[in-house]
């Protein structure tokens, strides 16, 4: 595991690492919320090349970015809705998909399925700065 104190404005150099050492699976964010799991998911598509708007898809579900960049909430309705509503099938897809509110249940799920994941928990230090816990749990 790798932890990383970062103020918002030196959160490239952990989207910099995700870009590079983790092109596709899983991304589950853990954090209080309003801790910064969306303004991760920002940068890190940013990085990426898209310009459009990234928001929370905590009422939608689901946000896509391009073809191949997915965010998802499940903070509203849990893990149970979001496997009854056929979204762990979504998570498969070939892209590289960010889930907030994800919890060890889906990291269990999506390894024993063979679906790489990077599970990064989040916590507030100061108004302007994070601390960041990133572990990768390849398939």
């Amino acid at each position: 595991m790798k932890s990383y104190r970062l103020k918002l404005d030196e959160l490239n150099i952990l989207a910099d690492e995700i870009v590079t050492n983790f092109q596709k699976g899983v991304v589950i964010l853990n954090g209080d919320l309003a801790c910064g799991k969306t303004t991760l998911v920002k940068e890190v598509v940013k990085k990426l090349g898209f310009s459009g708007d990234v928001t929370s898809p905590t009422f939608s579900l689901q946000q896509c970015y391009g073809d191949n960049i997915f965010h998802y909430d499940i903070y509203n309705h849990g893990l149970e809705h979001f496997i009854s509503l056929g979204m762990l099938e979504e998570l498969d897809k070939d892209g590289l998909h960010f889930v907030e509110w994800g919890d060890d249940e889906l990291l269990a799920i999506l390894n024993s399925a063979g679906i790489d994941t990077l599970k990064i928990d989040i916590e507030k230090i100061s108004d302007d700065a994070r601390e960041y816990k990133v572990e990768y749990a390849h398939a």
